[in-house]
């Protein structure tokens, strides 16, 4: 529990530091990535420091945190399509909520180093960590372990993904921070993060099974990340 703890208090602190920094420091985004993974990284730190780590569990964070951020290259010219979302998901289902956390925010760090960096990284690395914490931390629902529950969250968490990318906008680019400036942000992003549920639902319809099953196997066989 107190693992937990910590790392929802460094979740939500990563969040207003984002916020504010965004604000006063657009220019300083990749330091601002750095320090913000750093943060995020702080609650793994904390959690491991009391055993010893097993280099393949790291290896494996590493493999599928590159998969999930190569993956969204070959996507580029689909806008906010892309399987990014679903390895994220998929993983987190199988490792629980901090390694779906860690792959998620390196997944947006790697990746943008093939697409560009910008102000929106740190926003990104945010976000898709939440999808991996939250995506652990359901794992054991009821309706989680349900299909149609599963691409119900993948639906969700595609306008939930632009909806805070909506706000990296608002207080990054825009003169004045309002309400209507949000929901203007919101209405102008409706089709692109239509685009990124409709595009999680179809990779978790056609391949969240399998992929579940040889992760599955992958744990089980080398006993990782129990």
């Amino acid at each position: 529990m107190l693992r937990s703890h910590i790392l929802l208090i460094t979740i939500f602190s990563s969040a207003i530091v984002l916020a504010l920094l965004s604000v006063y420091f657009q220019d300083q985004y990749l330091l601002f990535s750095i320090v913000l993974i750093l943060l995020m990284m702080a609650p793994f730190f904390i959690r491991f420091e009391r055993r010893k780590l097993d280099a393949k569990e790291i290896v494996l964070i590493a493999i599928l945190a590159a998969i999930a951020a190569v993956s969204r290259v070959p996507f580029a010219p689909l806008p906010s399509v892309q399987p990014t979302t679903f390895v994220i998901i998929v993983s987190a289902l199988v490792f629980g909520a901090e390694t779906g956390f860690m792959i998620g925010a390196v997944a947006a760090l790697v990746s943008n180093l093939f697409l560009g960096q910008g102000p929106w990284t740190p926003w990104q690395m945010f976000t898709w960590g939440m999808v991996g914490y939250s995506a652990g931390m359901l794992r054991n629902t009821w309706w989680m372990g349900k299909k149609l529950g599963l691409l119900f969250f993948g639906f969700v968490w595609g306008f939930l993904f632009g909806w805070v990318m909506n706000m990296s906008f608002v207080f990054g680019f825009m003169a004045e921070v309002s309400i209507s400036a949000f929901l203007t942000a919101m209405l102008s992003s409706a089709f692109f993060d239509l685009a990124h549920a409709i595009s999680n639902v179809f990779f978790l319809a056609v391949f969240g099974s399998s992929w579940v099953k040889i992760l599955m196997r992958f744990k089980k066989k080398y006993g990782l990340l129990y």
